[in-house]
């Protein structure tokens, strides 16, 4: 709804659209009836050269009006899956490293795609294809009423409440193996990213063999949620063309009676027979824009939760920029604890001088690492206090506690980029030649 403007443009030529797609048989009937010899005497034929030109202009309105819609309408949809997706990738480096340590990474890629796939969906499939067969549906209804009579106004509207609950019906039951298969996916995809960033490990342990029939124990249990899937689909699309067909023999053959009894014209038969058609086919992919939709919805509802899971650590409202003077690192009666039945350190107090250098041993799992992880705010301590400088750093911003630290991790990290890439990370503004002396002081000159 940010393009509002937009948004109207598109419904107008939606509308005009699908006014020049009621046209075009309404035009065909013309065109019938008049090369339709008298009954009683035969008539020199003439060919009907007004209404064939406008029957071809009226096809060309129509696609005309319709590659409008998409050209207005492309840009709202693409502007509303970027909104999203970046305020989610945002709020997943806002969320604590907590968050992160618990989530597996192939899962949750997967499910930011599809649900930046989901929003797509939802608002192409609303728009480019409900909301114009609504449209349409009214528009023949209200034709056929003031035209025809009551009897193929009924059929017709019977018919469409029959397709659409047993839609409605058979896909709700057919979701269940639509969720399964999602999920067989995400865990097939996690294992496998699983073994990839753990590339080194499985080398280690030579457990090639092992990992591939664990992904491929995956991706037979997708196979057969996969069949399960498409066996029912089948049978929903044998179900939608068997009420389709019965409404349009009912039709036929209540316009082919009135035809024979010279209440309506070979035209009027034409007409009929081509609004239902052009009625249905839109209707038949009613199936899969449903289970899309809701497997949409499920999808787009998943990313979403991303946005609504709590941050853990947070500026405080007052928080100001730190002040480096000297560089003074404090400790005071720390205590931490990832979990709470499980506390790493206890009551842990120590002073790090301006210039001078500390080391911190002790056996693995002591608590080395969260140290530097609670210096850097990517916990918060349940008790204590950690300044700089005297400054609490949980009364400084996050962005200017980091960038006064520097870190050489114990893993070297690299993005898949270049090497100058990665050495000006730290500060991407660098000039080529401070990323060469920082290059070559590292002995990366060459």
């Amino acid at each position: 709804w940010a393009s509002k403007c937009r948004v109207i443009l598109a419904f107008a030529a939606l509308f005009f659209a699908k006014l020049a797609n009621l046209g075009i048989p309404t035009i065909l009937k013309h065109i019938v009836d008049a090369m339709t010899p008298s009954p009683t005497a035969q008539a020199l034929l003439v060919v009907p050269v007004a209404l064939l030109l406008a029957y071809g202009a009226l096809r060309i309105s129509q696609t005309l009006f319709n590659e409008l819609r998409e050209i207005v309408f492309f840009q709202v949809v693409e502007n509303a899956a970027r909104t999203v997706s970046l305020k989610v990738f945002n709020q997943l480096h806002d969320l604590s490293l907590r968050f992160h340590l618990s989530r597996q990474t192939g899962g949750l890629t997967r499910d930011i795609e599809r649900g930046n796939r989901g929003i797509r969906t939802l608002i192409g499939f609303s728009f480019m294809t409900i909301v114009p067969t609504l449209v349409e549906v009214v528009m023949v209804l209200v034709f056929l009423w003031v035209k025809y009579d009551w009897v193929f106004v009924s059929i017709t509207a019977l018919a469409l409440v029959c397709y659409i609950g047993f839609t409605v019906m058979v896909t709700e039951w057919r979701t269940q193996y639509r969720v399964r298969m999602n999920d067989l996916d995400s865990k097939a995809s996690q294992k496998a990213v699983d073994s990839l960033l753990n590339y080194e490990t499985v080398k280690y342990f030579n457990n090639e063999a092992f990992e591939s029939e664990r992904y491929d124990a995956g991706l037979k249990q997708y196979r057969q949620a996969a069949i399960v899937s498409q066996n029912s689909l089948s049978l929903l699309n044998l179900g939608q063309q068997l009420i389709i067909s019965v409404a349009l023999i009912a039709i036929l053959w209540y316009a082919t009676r009135n035809v024979v009894a010279g209440r309506s014209t070979v035209g009027d038969l034409v007409l009929i027979n081509t609004l239902m058609l052009q009625l249905y086919v839109p209707l038949n992919f009613l199936g899969v824009m449903y289970r899309e939709i809701k497997q949409s919805l499920i999808d787009v509802d998943k990313m979403f939760s991303l946005l609504d899971a709590p941050v853990e650590v947070q500026d405080a409202p007052d928080a100001h920029h730190l002040q480096i003077t000297a560089g003074k690192v404090e400790f005071k009666n720390v205590s931490f604890a990832y979990n709470a039945d499980r506390p790493i350190l206890h009551h842990v107090s120590f002073v790090i001088e301006p210039n001078t250098t500390t080391a911190v041993v002790g056996k693995s799992g002591a608590g080395k690492s969260t140290l530097s992880r609670l210096l850097f705010r990517f916990y918060d301590a349940q008790q204590g206090d950690i300044s700089i400088d005297g400054q609490s750093i949980k009364d400084v911003t996050q962005d200017s506690l980091r960038r006064a630290i520097g870190i050489v991790p114990q893993d070297t990290v690299l993005f898949n980029d270049t090497l100058g890439y990665n050495i000006r990370y730290g500060r991407p503004e660098a000039t080529d030649d401070e990323v060469l002396r920082a290059a070559k002081a590292a002995h990366l000159g060459e």
